[in-house]
C-alpha cells in the first residue's frame, strides 16, 4: 500500500510503552507502509517535517551535495529564525540559493504551513488516562491537521473508550472504542487481528523517551476480567471475557526481529478465572520462563545492524546504532576512541540526524569487532514474570498457587481494595508464601468507600505477615480517581467520603519518601505511618513540613505542635480540624480562631527554611 503512517503517544509520563500503538506499528508495516513513531514536543515534529521538505529541494538544487550533514543544523535554523548557524558550513557559504531555501523553511515553519500539506495517509493517537485530558486534546488537535484526511486520523485507547462523547467534542475526531479484535477493523476485506499481532519493539528506538519498564516482552494472555468492581473500568474496557491468547509465536517473533528480552511482564486483568490457566502457565514455561530461567543479553549492535541490513525500519536503528556509538566510546581506550571518533566523524555519524544508513553499513568492519570485544556478556541474570495487573486474592487456592511457582514469578501482586476482604486476603497470602512464592506486591486502593484508619490496617497487615511468615510483601497504596466522572476526569481532586484533601497530602507526603511502596520491617513502618492508630491519625493532621522533614523536626516542633494539637478543647479541636482538612492556609484570617487554635494553626504556614530558622533561634 505504501501509506505514510504516523502513530503519536502524547508527552505525558508512561511506564509502559504504548501496546496498542506497537501492534499497529507491525499491522501497518506488515502491509508495506512507511510507519513513523513519536512522542515529545509536537513543534519537534513540525520542525522535522519542515526540515525533510527543505532537503528535498536542496537535493533539487544540488544533487551531488550530501546536505542531510547539515540536518541537525537545520532544524536549529527552522526552529530558531536564524540562518547565521549556516556561516562555517561549506555547503552554504556562497550559496544564496540554498540560504534562501532554509529562510523559506523558516517562514513556512513560523506560519504552520505545514498543516496545508499535510504529509500523513494515516495517523494514529493513543490515549491513556483521563487526568491527561488537556495534553491528550492539544496532542490530537495538532497531529490530526498532518493527516490528509480527517476520516484516516485514528484516535483509540483508555480515555477515548471511556469518554468518547467528549473526546469528539474537543477533537471532532469519533475515537475508536475498546480494542480492535476484530477483522477488518481498519482495513476493510483484511482478515487479521490487529489486539493478537505481536509488538513492533523498533518504534521504541525511534524516541528520546525510555520507558521504566523495559527490556521485557509485553503481552496479554488473558483480556477482560470477570468482576465488575466498581472502582474498575476494565469492564469498559475489555467487557468480555477472553480465556486464552497465545505467548508462544508472539515472542518468537519479537526475538526473532528484536533479540531475546530479559523479562516477560503480563497485563491481564484476571488470569486465574481462565479456564486455559494450566494452559498459560505452559506455555510461559515454554517460552523460557520456568522456574530458574536465566537471561544472557544478547549483542544489541549485532541486532540494529541486522535490521539495517533487511531494511526493518531505518530511522529506529539509524537512531539505536548512534546511541550504540556512544556507549562504546565510552569504553574505549584513548586510541581505539580516538580512531573511532575520527571515523564516524568522516561518515558524518555523530548525530542521528546526519547519520545515513550506508554509511553506518560502511562502518560495521570496523566496529562490529570493537562491540564483541568491549561488551562481552558472561553472567547471566534471573529472568521474571510480572502479571503487572495484579492476581485475584478471592481465586487463589493451593492448586493454582503450585502451578504458579513453576514459573519465575517476581513479585506476585495481590490487590487488596477492602479491609472487609483481610481475611480473604490474608488467606492468599499464606497460600501463596506455602508454596514458595515470597516476593509479594499487593496495591491498596485508597481513597474510595474505605476509612483512613483501613487503609493503615491493611499497610500494618502486611507488616506483620512479613515478620511472621519471613516474605518480603510490599504494599503500594493508590489513590481512586474517577476517570470517566465529567467533573473530575481532567484532574485528581476527587475526594472519597471518608477522606479530606490533607489526609490524601499526608499519604502522599509520606509515599514520596518511600517512593510510593511500604516495604518490610516494623520500624519502618512505625516511623513512617504510626506505631499505632492514634500516631497514624496524628501523621494525617500533622503540618506538611514536619512530616516531610520528619527527623529533623520531630523532637521539637513536630513534638509541639502535636502537644498543642492534642490538648485543644473538643469543640476547638474540631474547628482546627475543620480548617485543616482543607489544607489551604495561604489566605487564612487568623483573627476568627481563639488564641488557643492559633497557636495550632501557626504551625501550618511553616515553611522548611522558616522550620530551620525557628530551630537556630531556640537553641541560640
Amino acid at each position: 500500500m505504501n501509506r505514510k503512517v504516523l502513530l503519536v503517544e502524547p508527552n505525558y509520563k508512561n511506564k509502559y510503552p504504548p501496546m496498542g500503538l506497537m501492534k499497529l506499528a507491525t499491522y501497518y508495516r506488515e502491509s508495506g507502509d512507511d510507519v513513523r513513531f513519536f512522542k515529545g514536543d509536537l513543534l519537534d515534529l513540525a520542525a522535522d517535517i519542515v526540515v525533510e521538505d527543505l532537503l528535498n529541494a536542496l537535493a533539487t538544487l544540488d544533487a551531488e551535495t550530501n546536505w542531510k550533514t547539515d540536518k541537525k543544523i537545520l532544524v536549529e535554523c527552522v526552529r530558531k529564525g536564524t540562518t547565521s548557524l549556516l556561516d562555517e558550513q561549506a555547503h552554504f557559504q556562497n550559496n544564496s540559493d540554498a540560504i534562501e531555501l532554509v529562510k523559506n523553511a523558516r517562514s513556512s515553519y513560523r506560519k504552520k504551513e505545514y498543516f496545508k500539506n499535510p504529509p500523513f495517509d494515516k495517523v494514529g493517537i493513543t490515549t491513556l488516562f483521563t487526568f491527561y485530558w488537556n495534553i491528550t486534546i492539544d496532542t490530537i488537535n495538532f497531529v490530526k491537521q498532518l493527516c490528509k484526511k480527517p476520516e484516516d486520523v485514528m484516535v483509540g485507547g483508555i480515555m477515548s473508550t471511556l469518554l468518547p462523547n467528549e473526546v469528539y467534542e474537543a477533537t471532532g475526531i469519533h475515537p475508536f472504542e475498546g480494542l480492535l479484535n476484530h477483522p477488518g477493523d481498519i482495513d476493510k476485506g483484511d482478515t487479521r487481528i490487529i489486539d493478537t499481532l505481536p509488538l513492533d519493539y523498533s518504534i521504541l528506538e525511534e524516541i528520546d523517551y525510555k520507558y521504566p519498564a523495559n527490556n521485557a516482552y509485553f503481552a496479554y494472555m488473558t483480556r477482560g476480567c470477570i468482576n465488575h468492581c466498581a472502582f474498575c473500568a476494565v469492564p469498559k474496557l475489555e467487557p468480555h471475557y477472553c480465556d486464552y491468547i497465545g505467548l508462544k509465536e508472539q515472542i518468537e517473533r519479537a526475538r526473532d526481529r528484536f533479540g531475546e528480552q530479559r523479562d516477560l511482564l503480563l497485563l491481564d486483568n484476571n488470569v486465574l478465572a481462565s479456564k486455559c490457566y494450566d494452559r498459560i502457565i505452559d506455555e510461559i514455561k515454554a517460552c523460557g520462563f520456568q522456574k530458574g530461567a536465566t537471561y544472557m543479553p544478547p549483542n544489541q549492535y549485532e541486532i540494529a545492524i541486522q535490521n539495517l541490513k533487511d531494511g526493518y525500519n531505518d530511522r529506529a536503528y539509524v537512531r539505536k546504532c548512534i546511541r550504540l556509538y556512544k556507549e562504546l566510546t565510552e569504553k574505549l581506550p584513548l586510541e581505539e576512541k580516538t580512531e573511532l571518533y575520527l571515523r564516524l566523524e568522516q561518515a558524518a555519524c555523530l548525530h542521528y540526524e546526519t547519520a545515513t544508513k550506508e554509511e553506518i553499513l560502511k562502518l560495521d568492519e570496523f566496529v562490529a569487532p570493537l562491540f564483541k570485544k568491549h561488551f562481552k556478556h558472561t553472567k547471566k541474570v534471573k529472568r521474571i514474570v510480572d502479571f503487572n495487573q495484579g492476581i485475584d486474592a478471592r481465586l487463589i487456592n493451593d492448586q493454582n498457587m503450585a502451578k504458579l511457582a513453576e514459573i519465575n514469578i517476581s513479585p506476585l501482586r495481590i490487590a487488596f481494595d477492602h479491609w472487609e476482604q483481610k481475611d480473604i486476603y490474608e488467606k492468599a497470602v499464606r497460600t501463596a508464601v506455602a508454596h514458595g512464592i515470597t516476593n509479594l506486591s499487593n496495591y491498596m486502593l485508597y481513597n474510595f468507600r474505605d476509612k483512613p484508619e483501613h487503609l493503615y490496617y491493611r499497610m500494618k497487615l502486611n507488616v506483620d505477615l512479613c515478620d511472621e511468615l519471613g516474605a518480603n510483601i510490599y504494599s503500594f497504596p493508590m489513590k481512586y480517581h474517577p476517570i470517566n466522572d465529567p467533573d473530575f476526569f481532567m484532574n485528581r481532586d476527587y475526594i472519597g467520603e471518608h477522606w479530606n484533601r490533607k489526609f490524601i497530602r499526608a499519604i502522599q507526603a509520606v509515599l514520596n519518601s518511600t517512593k510510593g511502596k511500604v516495604g518490610k520491617g516494623k520500624h519502618f513502618f512505625e516511623e513512617a505511618f504510626g506505631a499505632d492508630e492514634h500516631r497514624f491519625w496524628t501523621i494525617l493532621w500533622m503540618p506538611e513540613t514536619f512530616i516531610i522533614y520528619r527527623f529533623m523536626f520531630k523532637e521539637n516542633l513536630a513534638k509541639e505542635w502535636e502537644e498543642k494539637f492534642w490538648s485543644l478543647p473538643t469543640e476547638e479541636l474540631e474547628k482546627v480540624k475543620s480548617v485543616v482538612a482543607v489544607n489551604k492556609f495561604k489566605d487564612l484570617d487568623f483573627s476568627k480562631y481563639s488564641k488557643e487554635a492559633r497557636d495550632v494553626l501557626q504551625y501550618y504556614m511553616v515553611t522548611r527554611d522558616e522550620a530551620e530558622q525557628m530551630l537556630k533561634e531556640k537553641n541560640s
